[in-house]
């Protein structure tokens, strides 16, 4: 199965990067640029361990996911429910480490999936392996901008039930 990963560090602590990870609505599309429109599912309000989403990326697709696994500050992983037909398998993962320097996080993004139909798989999986990494390293590129983004981290810093 193809892994596509990327590695950004960013200058803040771990506990806020996890967060700017994990905002949402007008704040999270200040600085991720893959995700069009994004919200919780099944009437939850939060994210963490077994809570869905429903995403559409600004390809256009939508997909379902559930948090497999949710431990602030330091990783999250998701896995694809339900999404576009090209995808057999989906799943993510994101870790939080503290960096190289005081009050720096090294965040590594991490993707794997499987293509289908199977006969096409080879070349379906090259040329995914191309456009997911391209859109991830997007996507990591707009993570640390939100890092440094005083709007973002503002409404990153604000405890949860204020968020």
């Amino acid at each position: 199965m193809p892994v596509v990963e990327s590695v950004v560090t960013v200058p803040v602590p771990p506990e806020l990067a996890f967060a700017v990870s994990q905002t949402v609505g007008s704040v999270r599309y200040r600085w991720d640029p893959f995700v069009r429109e994004q919200h919780f599912a099944d009437g939850a309000t939060r994210p963490g361990k077994g809570v869905r989403t429903v995403t559409r990326s600004r390809h256009g697709l939508l997909m379902v996911s559930e948090y497999v696994s949710y431990v602030p500050p330091s990783h999250v992983g998701m896995k694809m429910v339900r999404g576009p037909w090209f995808f057999e398998v989906f799943a993510g993962g994101w870790r939080f480490a503290p960096g190289p320097e005081p009050d720096t996080t090294v965040a590594t993004w991490r993707y794997n999936f499987r293509c289908r139909p199977a006969f096409l798989r080879p070349v379906a999986e090259r040329i995914g392996t191309w456009l997911l990494g391209r859109d991830i390293r997007r996507r990591i590129a707009g993570f640390a901008a939100g890092c440094a983004d005083p709007v973002v981290v503002a409404a990153a810093a604000r405890p949860d039930s204020e968020r």
